[in-house]
Order: C-alpha cells, then structure tokens, then sequence
C-alpha cells in the first residue's frame, strides 16, 4: 500500500513545518481528510493556536477551534508523520542576496525527525536547485538516511495569496514535482485530497522551483512599468489612473496598477532568480531595473507630499502627517517588508511627525518591527497632510468628508467656495487646502477638488 492510501485511511499522518500564511491553512484543510501535525519553533505562536486564535487571519478562529489538526512546537512529534510539507519564509538579507536560514533550519530540524519512508515537499519560494542540492544533503546528515532509498523528496510551491478570499488554498490549480514517477503519483494524490482545482505535474523539481519564483518577477516587471508610467504621467500633469482607465478598454491590455510593492513575495522572489542567474554569469538587466523602480516608490510617494504640503504653504519641519494603512497589502495583518515604512523613514528625515493607523496590522508585530506604535483613528488629530497607504476594507470604507477631521485647524476646513477657487491665482487656491495623498487611488479626485482637498495620487 503506497503512502497515499495510507494517509487516506488515516494510518499514516501529514506534518506541516511552518504554521503562517501558507502552512496554516495547508493544516487546517488537510485536517479535514488526514492526521495532521501542524508545527512551528515559535511556541508564542502555537499557544494562541492552541487557545483558538488565528493570528494570520487567513482561516479563522472558528476553522481553527474545530480543527482536529494537532498543533505543537516541539519537534519529536514530526516522527510520528511520514508525508512532511515545509512551508517556511524564504526572506532576503540586506544586500539582497538570499536567505535561507529558514528553510536550511526546518531542514535541520525535520532531519532530526525523519523516518524510514517518508516523502518531504518544499513549498517555500526558493531558486532552482535548492531542494535537491542544499536541503537534501541536510536532511541526509541530520538522519543518517539516504534519499532515495529511505526517503524521497518533492517541491509544490505555494500559491496562497494573503488576505483574498476569493483565490483561496483549495481554488488555486497546485504545481506538483517529486524526484521520480514514484514519489510525483503520492505527492500529487495526496494533494488532491485538498486541492479542488486540481494538480499540475510539473517535469522536475528544478521546472517547480523555477515556476514557482518567475510567477512574481513577472507581476513584479508589470507593476514596475505602472510605477513608472506614474512618475512620467504625473511630470506630464496627466492623470495615471484615467490613462489607465483608457487604455483597459482594449481586451489584451494587462490590467496592473502602480503602487507600493512589499511582503514576502512579489518584492523579493525577483531577488532569488537574479541570484542564481548571478551564480551563471548571468547580470539580469529587465528584473533588476523592475526591482530598483519599485523599491523606490516609498522614498517618490514621500517626496511628493513633502512637494503637496508646500505647495499648500504647510512648514516641512515640524509638521504632523497621519498614514493610514502599513501592511504590505489589504485586508493582511502582515506588515514585514512593507515598503509604507519606507514613506515613514523618508518623511522623519524631512523632521516631519508621523502618526500611523492601521486597525487590520499586527500592532506587537509593528511594534517589535519598526518601532513604531499603531494609532486609532479617532486618536489623529491636528495634521497637515494624510496619507492614504493601505486599502484595507475599514479605510476604503472612509469617506472624504470624515477623513477632513483628522486636519489642523489652521487648513481652514471649506474656506473656499468653488467659483471663488477658480477665480483666485494657483497659490491662493493651494494655501490652506487639505493635502491628501492617495497611494492606492481610492478616492475620486474630482470629488476631493470639490471638498478643497489639494489631491495627489500615483
């Protein structure tokens, strides 16, 4: 009887290394149909597993209280489990080379543990090769197994995206690949077992690894071109969103927008393919500029409401500017490698005050971050300019007239009626408007000129 069957019948279990984003909610839907080992070296994290809380908000408090996934942090348990599926960060270090720390560490720990039998599948984000040439040899010394011949290895790279509901772990086809025909037939059966969009087999491990880190550099190059479409349009006085608006009317016009581009995949997978490109010879020319155009928004949008509040006659140093939104994208309380920190760190070098709101972010994941302590938004008050960062639902659902209670005094909220704005000189129509600056083009900016908003978007 093949490993599949075994799982199937509940006489052999599935581990899941790694409970975040991605491997929480691997745990919660094999549960429905295997024993599963959930496990992760944070205990801090299990406990509030463990007392029903979801701290990455992708499955629920409920889905994990009624789970029967056996959640831990301590490693003896992974003996017990023959399928294991690493599911661990793949960060970048400062000089944007790779860090594997993580996966080479639950490699370690998983090798410690490995059983005769067993089949092990990587799904962290990694260049091809790192499976079969760093964490095979790892998973070999730690267990005095040889692949192969007492265990076998796979690669499934995640494709979970945080915070949508709508392309979820079930809904999205899985990329499969194991080392031989053997090890590819149980991987891709016992994915099955969750996946109801279905299996792709992929040819190789390396073909997945590859797959896997293009699938971000491409959407990373689309955003890039928007990023910069947006810096020309806005010295041409041309609004980026209406070009845009324009231009999707026709059926093969890729529908992307500029913004800010973070987190843990989309703005360092492109650093792992570059890498390893490097590694041949290979000096990456199109993936590279993407990545300087798009880590370079924070420092531009911060730049431009320096440029707003001026031109609104607001004293630079000194000045008080609120954020809302710091997760690396909406509706996700994670905010590692968000890019709105690069907008706070450039405005504090101008000597401007800011204050952040954020009621979806992890606020002792901020806190220990970046320093910096979340706000309500009842508790903005008194600022020269806004800065609309994150499309959380909450401030998506902020209208224009509430946000203006968040400015000073001295802006002098509707101090101009319309035919009088357009019949004073550019400068008098700017002093002692409110500046607002929408990172993620949430509001109508004909709508904001009405309400004597001095409004700048990308």
């Amino acid at each position: 009887m093949g490993l599949y069957q075994a799982i199937k019948k509940k006489e052999e279990k599935v581990s899941v290394i790694g409970l975040g984003y991605v491997g929480m909610p691997l745990a919660i839907e094999f549960a429905k149909f295997a024993q599963v080992i959930g496990f992760d070296i944070s205990r801090e994290k299990v406990e509030q597993y463990l007392s029903g809380k979801d701290v990455t908000k992708e499955v629920g408090d409920e889905a994990i209280k009624q789970s029967s996934a056996f959640f831990t942090w301590e490693e003896k348990y992974l003996r017990e489990a023959k399928f294991h599926i690493v599911a661990v960060p793949t960060p970048i270090n400062k000089d944007k080379t790779p860090d594997l720390k993580p996966v080479t560490g639950a490699s370690r720990t998983l090798g410690r543990n490995l059983t005769s039998g067993s089949i092990v599948v990587y799904e962290s984000t990694v260049y091809p090769g790192v499976t079969e040439d760093i964490c095979v040899p790892i998973l070999e010394q730690e267990s005095g197994l040889k692949c192969g011949k007492d265990f076998k290895v796979g690669y499934s790279p995640e494709r979970i995206n945080p915070g949508d509901k709508a392309h979820r772990l079930e809904t999205i086809v899985k990329v499969v690949s194991g080392m031989d025909e053997a090890a590819l037939e149980d991987i891709a059966k016992v994915y099955e077992l969750v996946i109801k969009a279905g299996v792709y087999q992929a040819e190789s491990i390396r073909v997945a690894e590859a797959a896997k880190v293009i699938e971000n550099s491409q959407r990373d190059i689309n955003i890039a071109f928007m990023n910069e479409l947006a810096i020309i349009f806005n010295k041409l006085g041309i609004d980026t969103t209406a070009v845009l608006k324009a231009a999707s009317t026709k059926w093969n016009f890729l529908k992307f927008t500029p913004g800010l581009v973070g987190g843990h995949c989309i703005g360092v997978d492109p650093y792992y393919l570059t890498y390893k490109a490097e590694e041949q010879g290979y000096h990456s020319q199109i993936i590279l500029s993407g990545r300087r155009i798009n880590d370079d928004m924070g420092k531009y949008v911060a730049e431009n409401a320096v440029k707003k509040m001026i031109q609104a006659n607001i004293a630079i140093k000194g000045a008080k500017v609120a954020i809302l939104g710091i997760t690396f994208k909406e509706n996700c309380p994670d905010s590692r490698n968000t890019k709105v920190v690069d907008i706070i760190r450039e405005l504090r070098e101008y000597g401007i005050q800011v204050q952040v709101a954020d009621p979806v972010a992890d606020a002792a994941e901020v806190k220990a971050e970046y320093g910096i302590d979340l706000c309500r938004f009842d508790e903005i008050k008194a600022v020269d300019a806004v800065i609309v960062a994150v499309a959380h639902d909450e401030i998506t659902a902020l209208k224009l007239e509430a946000i203006k209670a968040f400015y000073s005094g001295r802006n002098l909220q509707g101090m101009y009626e319309l035919k009088e704005i357009a019949a004073t000189s550019e400068a008098g129509m700017d002093e002692g408007r409110n500046v607002l600056i929408d990172v993620k083009g949430i509001f109508d900016y004909k709508h904001a000129a009405s309400l004597n908003y001095l409004y700048w978007r990308l």
